[in-house]
């Protein structure tokens, strides 16, 4: 824990990186805290041992080294990077539990705008007989679909099977491959990847004679950054492994 009053000491991993540089300007800017290191690919990740939270915006093959050498020195993490499925929430978890006063964030957006676009589409799931999502990003991007996508499929998905919703209906029975997005739970969540874009994302929720459709966009990554400070200030007061951003905004 962070005594109140005191700087913030930061490390930024994957400080070269278009996320990496916004949340490096920052943290340097931000009144409350102090950039201690900044760290890039195939550099001494020993460099960020003297920080009380580490803020990693790498790629989802080199983040967990990342979050075992901070966990086992006793650093707080704020993640950004995707690819955090069920195996590696359990190995991060199990990491945690041998450094119980540890926090670790795993956010799949920082954008406050997306988490609220998150939330409202919880709130809108039993109440339509169809959703989809799709997902548009920048073709830099690694991963699809993107990690907030899937992880607004994976809560819209739980809701309806809790409040016992039927499938969305679909009668496709002649399909190029993929022409149909993937599928996450029952939900169909399609990408969309082109030069001009930053981050957006629309759930599309059908009824007899209506849609409605919740759409986020990021125009630009500072968006990100007041989402990213949050848990820097946040992080500690939450031991243990949390997901989203969402619990931090109660």
């Amino acid at each position: 824990m962070v005594a109140t009053g005191q700087l913030i000491k930061v490390g930024v991993v994957g400080a070269r990186g278009r996320m990496g540089q916004a949340v490096v300007q920052a943290v340097s800017d931000a009144p409350d805290c102090l950039l201690l290191a900044a760290v890039d690919q195939g550099e001494d990740l020993n460099l960020v041992n003297d920080c009380d939270v580490v803020v990693d915006f790498t790629t989802p093959d080199v983040v967990m080294s990342t979050l075992q050498h901070c966990i086992t020195n006793g650093i707080h993490c704020v993640v950004g990077t995707t690819g955090f499925d069920e195996t590696r929430i359990a190995t991060l978890k199990t990491w945690l539990s041998a450094q119980p006063l540890v926090g670790v964030l795993v956010a799949p957006n920082f954008g406050i705008g997306a988490v609220l676009m998150m939330q409202f589409a919880q709130l809108a799931a039993p109440y339509f007989e169809s959703v989809e999502i799709i997902e548009l990003h920048h073709p830099d991007k690694v991963d699809a679909p993107s990690g907030t996508a899937r992880h607004t499929a994976e809560l819209i998905s739980k809701i309806r099977t809790e409040q016992g919703i039927a499938v969305s209906p679909d009668s496709t029975t002649q399909e190029l491959m993929g022409a149909r997005g993937a599928s996450i739970g029952d939900i169909r969540v399609h990408a969309v990847r082109a030069r001009g874009l930053v981050a957006h994302q629309e759930v599309i929720f059908g009824g007899v004679g209506e849609t409605l459709t919740i759409r986020h966009d990021s125009m630009d990554r500072t968006s990100f950054m007041p989402g990213v400070l949050l848990g820097v200030r946040k992080v500690a007061a939450y031991p243990g492994l949390t997901v989203g951003l969402d619990t931090y905004l109660n």
